[in-house]
Formats: structure tokens, C-alpha cells, sequence
């Protein structure tokens, strides 16, 4: 017996026409596989995960992607949108820029994107020392912050990675990060021009000083509170340790 495709409900149109979005690379069931057929193609993940900290224009995702041409950048998140991963919509005047934003369903998909990393980072072959965007920097600490050592922790705390600026929120446990125009109501900021600078003193555990002098990181404002924010997070032991 042949099984017949339904219209695909994300096409809004009754299906006229209909999205091939299931057997594009893999004719396979596995759910799994459908997820790559969704997330798999080349820099579609980095979109999105450029995309998780909220609504960016085009200009601003080409800017942390240099890799990325502005044909395939049009086409990814062409074929996002017509999945229903993000959505376009025009910000009110005075700005009227066009962003991308995604969806409620495509923001599920960073806890995917925090398992393959846990998972990933564990291999002896991963290099910290290649470049890393203010998003990805940010997401890392929600995906490596340490449970048991954040609970019942709270701060407030701002990074500033060029024209990059986040807030981090974490309380009695529970980290939030978002984009902020402004860091006064940091107790303290991170402040370099990358935002690699970081990840000697979060993940590697370097004394801030010598940091400091390695990568130019800055901390302003509460040391103290900013050196125990960063002692909450660690990365799982590489495979055969």
C-alpha cells in the first residue's frame, strides 16, 4: 500500500504548493533525519542560531556570518520561512527596517542546538581558538552553566562585544540572556572587541589577570560578582579522560 502525502499545513495556501520538505536528502521516516532535512542544509543552523536572541536584519546576520555569500544567505532563509522556522516582518516606523525572527517553534530549537553542543564539545578535535559570534558566546553559557553550582545564585550581568550588548540575568538558577541597549543595570560588564576574549576565563578557567593581558577582556564594574558569575560554568570532560 502506497501512502499519500497530505498537504503540508505550513504552505497556508491549501496546499497548491505544497513545501517538499520531508525525503529532500534522506528517504527515511526517522525523525531525526527529518530534522536535518529541516536544520541540515549549510549555514541554515547558523541562522538560526544567530536568530536566538531575538529579531535581526538581513545586514546584521550577513555581519556575524562573513562566510556566508548574500545569494545563500537569501535562499536559507528563504526556505526557513517557508518551512516556518522565522518569520519577516517590518519593524513600526521610525526605523521600517525589515528583520527575521524566528518562530516559537524555531525557538525549540536551541535546546537542540544545546545537546549537539554538550555532545560535540566533548571531542579531543573541537578547536576553542577559531572565531566565535557574540550569539554563539552567549548561548554557550546557557548551554554549559553548571546546575547545582547556579542554584539560588542571583546577578545580573552585561557583556559588550563590539557593538554587541547582552544581559544576563540568572535567578535563583535560571539564566536569561537578551540584547540590551544599554549595561547600567549590571552589576558588572564583560567588555572585549570578540567575544572569544571570554572563554579563556569562563571555560578555561584562566586567572582574570592573565586574561586580561592575553585577550584584552575587561571587567568593569563588580569584580567580585562578575568572577563568581564566571565560575558557574564549565564544559563536560573530553572523551577518554
Amino acid at each position: 500500500m502506497k501512502f499519500q502525502k497530505e498537504s503540508n499545513p505550513v504552505s497556508g495556501d491549501g496546499g497548491k504548493a505544497r513545501i517538499e520538505a520531508h525525503g529532500r536528502w534522506y528517504p527515511d521516516a526517522c525523525a531525526a533525519s527529518f530534522a536535518l532535512e529541516l536544520m541540515g542544509e549549510r549555514w541554515s543552523m547558523h541562522v538560526m542560531r544567530e536568530l536566538m536572541l531575538g529579531p535581526r536584519r538581513f545586514s546584521d546576520i550577513r555581519a556575524a556570518l562573513p562566510g556566508i555569500s548574500a545569494k545563500v544567505l537569501t535562499e536559507r532563509l528563504a526556505r526557513l520561512e517557508e518551512l516556518g522556522v522565522l518569520i519577516r516582518r517590518k519593524l513600526p516606523p521610525p526605523a521600517a527596517a525589515q528583520v527575521y525572527e524566528l518562530t516559537p517553534w524555531g525557538l525549540e530549537a536551541e535546546d537542540v542546538m544545546q545537546a549537539l553542543g554538550r555532545w560535540s564539545v566533548r571531542s579531543p578535535l573541537h578547536d576553542p581558538t577559531l572565531p566565535l559570534t557574540a550569539v554563539s558566546a552567549m548561548l554557550s553559557l546557557r548551554t554549559m552553566i553548571d546546575p547545582a553550582s547556579a542554584g539560588g545564585r542571583n546577578a545580573v550581568i552585561g557583556f559588550e562585544f563590539g557593538e554587541d550588548r547582552f544581559v544576563a540575568r540568572l535567578a535563583d538558577g535560571d539564566l536569561t540572556i537578551a540584547r540590551a541597549e544599554d549595561l547600567a543595570e549590571a552589576q558588572a560588564v564583560f567588555r572585549a572587541d570578540t567575544a572569544g576574549a571570554m572563554l579563556p576565563l569562563f571555560y578555561g578557567k584562566r586567572d582574570a589577570d592573565e586574561v586580561t593581558a592575553m585577550t584584552g577582556l575587561e571587567i568593569i564594574g563588580d569584580r567580585a560578582a562578575a568572577l563568581r558569575f564566571a565560575a558557574l560554568f564549565s564544559l563536560p570532560p573530553k572523551i577518554g579522560t
